[in-house]
């Protein structure tokens, strides 16, 4: 008789900065905090199958919906450096005085830029799949610019096949999407959580017609060589942007990067390569 599957976490909520926060937690031991990624349907869910993993190598695993994700109420201020400082905030509100971050996407560039203003807090830096840490390769100039991390979904509200195929696109082995996914996903992505994408989008945009005071500001993957913490990288072969060979040409520039470039996988790197994830990141993160 096949063993009954594992019971899913139960969803927590703390107040944090007055907005109460959706949570979830496996495990006990050197506190690590998930941060999912921007594009539109992201929320702890992300990582609901790397949790328990993790936490049986010694981790306490938290994950959390950011403001204007899933089921957290929105912010009242929709850009990145919001998110960044709530990050301190929800450890506060956990009475974590030190943490080590993991990052998905996006939320791979939070991690680096709180290790590097903020080293009491942060102990480690896990970046999965985060293509704004890459170098450009030599026939691809930094300043020709796609959709940002963060800025995929489409100007109107998704169907749910818009759901489903925004999942294909990110995921190498599509064997791993379920209806059950498709449809969490989708709830995650209209509503509330479609109109606060768009404001983020917004925002971002904004801020770069602003010029945001960008000019001369140092690339933060110019700035790796000056995070002190352990820190370990992950990407996806596959994965858009061509980041299969600009992870390799980062190696090559910065031999000491503890950089793994996984074959068979896409952008969703805690799902296309949750083996490898749970067999590096685990002992990382307890060590």
């Amino acid at each position: 008789m096949a063993a009954p599957a594992p019971t899913a976490l139960a969803d927590r909520f703390v107040t944090v900065d007055g907005l109460a926060t959706r949570y979830v937690e496996a495990g006990s031991g050197v506190p690590a905090i998930l941060l999912h990624g921007a594009s539109l349907g992201s929320s702890l869910d992300v990582w609901r199958h790397n949790l328990r993993p993790l936490a049986g190598f010694g981790v306490r695993a938290i994950a959390y919906d950011q403001p204007g994700f899933g089921l957290s109420d929105d912010p009242p201020e929709w850009g990145l450096g919001y998110r960044t400082s709530f990050i301190l905030r929800f450890m506060d509100a956990l009475r974590l005085e030190r943490a080590a971050l993991v990052g998905h996407s996006q939320s791979g560039a939070m991690a680096v830029a709180l290790a590097l203003s903020h080293p009491s807090r942060v102990s480690h830096v896990v970046v999965l799949g985060t293509g704004s840490l890459l170098p450009p390769l030599p026939d691809q100039p930094e300043k020709k610019r796609g959709p940002a991390e963060g800025e995929e979904g489409g100007d109107t509200e998704p169907t749910i096949a818009d759901t489903r195929a925004l999942l294909e696109a990110n995921l190498f082995n599509q064997a791993l999407i379920t209806e059950e996914d498709v449809a969490l996903r989708h709830r995650m992505s209209t509503g509330k959580n479609f109109r606060a994408f768009l404001a983020r989008n917004r925002a971002a945009a904004e801020k770069r017609a602003a010029g945001d005071g960008a000019v001369g500001k140092q690339p933060l993957w110019q700035r790796l060589g000056e995070v002190r913490q352990p820190m370990l990288l992950i990407y996806g072969r596959e994965d858009r942007g061509k980041a299969g060979a600009r992870a390799a040409l980062a190696k090559e520039r910065m031999p000491s990067l503890n950089l793994h470039i996984v074959p068979g996988c896409k952008h969703l790197v805690p799902w296309d390569a949750a083996d490898t994830f749970h067999r590096l990141a685990g002992p990382f993160l307890r060590g």
